[in-house]
């Protein structure tokens, strides 16, 4: 038995409209299907990028609970995207301060060595991350 690769990764949001379209026009990626509960209780996006083999979906619940996403409780502490090299990454920080998304511009990263991880958010506070590791920082 084997584990061969992450087929998606679901992130819950409060306004799955708003979501959808931020990880779209910042990120780029495009939308690849839906789902509505028949109940109505939620309502999943999935998204698809040209260079990632797996989707990410975007789920609004109707009970969800107030307030924004925070890595401190148990669960998901964050989502890291790898880039060709540090060239990529100072592009990236032009297009995310295009869009008027705050970032901590490309620092070391703690645990890679050699490697530069550049950290923003999305609108509900899920905290995003874009590395370029060592073996092609330098590219």
């Amino acid at each position: 038995m084997s584990i061969i690769r992450i087929h998606h990764l679901g992130l819950t949001v409060t306004d799955l409209e708003v979501s959808a379209d931020w990880y779209s026009a910042v990120l780029g990626f495009v939308r690849s299907g839906e789902f509505t509960s028949p109940d109505g209780a939620r309502r999943k996006l999935f998204l698809r990028h040209d260079s990632l083999p797996v989707r990410l979906g975007l789920c609004q619940h109707t009970a969800a609970s107030p307030g924004l996403f925070d890595e401190t409780r148990p669960g998901l502490d964050h989502v890291a995207f790898a880039v060709h090299d540090v060239a990529e990454l100072r592009d990236w920080e032009a297009r995310l301060l295009a869009h008027g998304v705050h970032y901590t511009p490309a620092v070391p990263a703690n645990t890679l060595e050699g490697s530069l991880v550049l950290v923003f958010r999305d609108p509900d506070n899920i905290q995003l991350e874009l590395i370029a590791e060592s073996g092609s920082v330098a590219r």
